[in-house]
């Protein structure tokens, strides 16, 4: 484990010199935040200009759903995506194998093979944005439920993490997978609404076929106090289960990688 620790250390160091060496860069990207962030805020605020509940949500639940988004959007774009993106490079090339020839799992590696600093700054915003939702609630969350919140959160960010893990799986097989993840990242944006506002098969397919509910709304519910212990449990026990399923798969794609550079 202490190798593992050490790993993670190395390769945030690593990013973080990366960053700071293009401060320019580095500005930019934060100032971009900041923007897309305003931007995000801004369909909110005009829905609720006009009514009190959406959904049965009111407008501080929902900026608690949406700094639930901002932080596992921050954890997704902040590490998960960019290695993931990093490894179809490396497949493609055939550096691959040196992945395989160190002493660490694979998985571990290529999950911690880079990181986007800046985008620390959209978790700092998600805790601001939530404490703001509870200021505005004018009620403060028990203890049990911040606890509850913050195991569902992680949570969240296994599922999103065993679903990108599935499409970089897919990359032994397929060459080009950029296309995917791209449409992965943008129904991830959809996330930032409750579940409850889509209706039909749309409800269905984002809460049990691509778990957006997992990652946003569920926690947020946690949170609020409002999710009873059944649906908590099936939360995390369908993230595992996910998780699980991405391990094996990952499994199955190394057994069958044939090296481009052979």
């Amino acid at each position: 484990m202490t190798r593992y620790f050490r790993l993670f250390a190395v390769q945030l160091r690593i990013s973080i010199a990366t960053a700071v060496a293009y401060r320019a860069n580095f500005l930019v990207e934060i100032v971009m935040e900041v923007l897309w962030t305003a931007i995000t805020l801004l369909p909110l605020i005009v829905l609720f200009d006009q009514r009190r509940e959406v959904a049965g949500w009111d407008q501080p639940s929902m900026l608690i759903v949406l700094g639930y988004f901002y932080a596992v959007r921050a954890v997704l774009e902040g590490t998960i995506s960019p290695s993931l993106a990093l490894l179809v490079q490396r497949i493609r090339d055939g550096s691959f194998d040196y992945v395989l020839l160190k002493p660490v799992d694979a998985q571990v590696q290529v999950s911690t093979a880079k990181y986007e600093p800046a985008r620390g700054l959209e978790l700092v915003t998600a805790v601001v944005l939530i404490v703001y939702a509870f200021i505005q609630r004018g009620v403060p969350p028990d203890a049990a439920d911040v606890a509850l919140g913050v195991v569902l959160f992680a949570t969240g960010v296994m599922a999103t993490y065993a679903l990108w893990i599935v499409c970089a799986a897919a990359a032994f097989w397929v060459g080009r997978l950029d296309n995917l993840m791209y449409l992965l990242e943008a129904i991830f944006d959809v996330g930032r609404w409750p579940v409850t506002v889509f209706r039909g098969v749309w409800r269905t397919i984002f809460t049990f076929v691509i778990p957006i509910a997992l990652m946003t709304t569920f926690p947020a519910k946690a949170l609020l106090g409002s999710l009873g212990a059944l649906p908590a449990l099936a939360t995390v026990g369908g993230a595992l289960v996910l998780l699980a399923l991405s391990r094996l798969l990952w499994r199955t794609a190394i057994r069958n990688y044939t090296s481009a550079s052979s």
